[in-house]
């Protein structure tokens, strides 16, 4: 099995297409044709995790945190960075980074937070814009249904809980078959009119390049007339966070001793203690001081992230709690959850878990 074939099979699940825009994702070190020998899975991947991996017998990295995040000038081994990249090209290791690909996906980051916390009847925080687009084009009336069940052969045509989703429009479309043109329908020089479909269908802006291949080859016409928006719906199954319902209703300290046992930390940075129960949690693994406004205003009675500030713990009060339970914590899940997936796609393949914690922060 290549890089190239894994890296199709994680990003069946988290598409780089819904990485954020400031991120550093994908294949990082390494060559896509390169046979796997076996797959490490970890955090971050620091010279240590390389090591391990060589000593397993892993060639093929798969971490959360991207290594390689900003340029690098050299590769001296003078930063962890440096070392990583330069023990893992020394020894012909790929390494590749999921991040916020991951982060977006429903059944990723922040639900490995969530189902840690027993959260019920859980939805996305912050809906991801720009997600869905949706395809225009015009076929003739007897290649419509063809060229439609091509289209839903691919997903197009999904939307949330629905798929073969579309809107067909009957008219006559008009054209000139010029001197070198080759065409499906009518003769050179002479315009012709024939009945047509108006097509329109959504689909997830991911299959955009397989949904325009599919077009293209299944349509008669030689040139093809479409057009491709992009919807202002958002996607109600992808994006940052969740919140969801506890399933027995706790006192604000009830709370953060569950917090505390469930995420095996030591410490936890909170606001203000109020007298209001808590029920309502939406919760963010790593950085989400960005999202403490919208949990607030979903109803939340506590949010659950890190790194947050000093002035972001004033958004919290009697009837909110903000609770930061630490990058690594809040994260910590992931790398279970990236291993189950890659061990039920390929059930005969060596896919190990690094036993190293690459947590930074430590705790006295």
């Amino acid at each position: 099995m290549r890089v190239a074939d894994i890296i199709a099979v994680l990003e069946s699940w988290a598409p780089l297409a819904y990485a954020e825009d400031f991120d550093n994702v994908g294949l990082l070190v390494g060559d896509k044709d390169q046979q796997v020998s076996g797959v490490m899975i970890t955090h971050d991947c620091l010279e240590e995790v390389v090591k391990e991996a060589i000593s397993k017998q892993c060639n093929f990295i798969v971490c959360f945190h991207p290594i390689l995040f900003e340029g690098l000038k050299k590769i001296s081994g003078e930063s962890h960075v440096e070392r990583a990249i330069r023990t893992a090209i020394k020894n012909d290791i790929s390494i590749y980074a999921l991040h916020t690909a991951l982060d977006n996906q429903p059944y990723g980051v922040s639900y490995g937070l969530a189902s840690a916390l027993e959260l019920q009847n859980t939805r996305v925080l912050i809906p991801k814009k720009g997600t869905l687009k949706k395809l225009n084009f015009y076929v003739p009336d007897s290649q419509a249904q063809k060229v439609q069940q091509a289209l839903f052969d691919v997903g197009a045509g999904q939307l949330g809980h629905y798929d073969q989703c579309s809107f067909v429009h009957e008219g006559k479309g008009g054209f000139r078959p010029l001197e070198n043109s080759q065409p499906y329908l009518g003769e050179k020089g002479i315009r012709h009119q024939e009945v047509e479909k108006q097509v329109q269908l959504v689909f997830q802006a991911h299959l955009q390049k397989d949904v325009i291949k599919t077009l293209l080859e299944n349509h008669p016409y030689e040139e093809v007339a479409y057009e491709i928006t992009t919807l202002d719906n958002l996607h109600s199954h992808l994006g940052m966070g969740l919140i969801g319902t506890l399933k027995t209703p706790m006192t604000p300290k009830e709370f953060l001793e569950v917090v505390k046992t469930k995420l095996k930390t030591p410490v936890l940075r909170h606001s203000i203690l109020g007298k209001s129960t808590i029920k309502r949690v939406a919760v963010l693994g790593g950085s989400g001081s960005f999202a403490a406004d919208t949990a607030k205003a979903k109803g939340a009675d506590a949010y659950i992230t890190a790194d947050l500030k000093y002035h972001d713990f004033f958004k919290g009060n009697k009837a909110f709690l903000l609770v930061d339970a630490g990058h690594f914590e809040t994260e910590q899940f992931t790398k279970k959850l990236i291993a189950e997936y890659l061990i039920k796609k390929l059930p005969n393949f060596a896919v190990l878990l690094s036993g190293l914690d690459t947590n930074p922060v430590k705790y006295c």
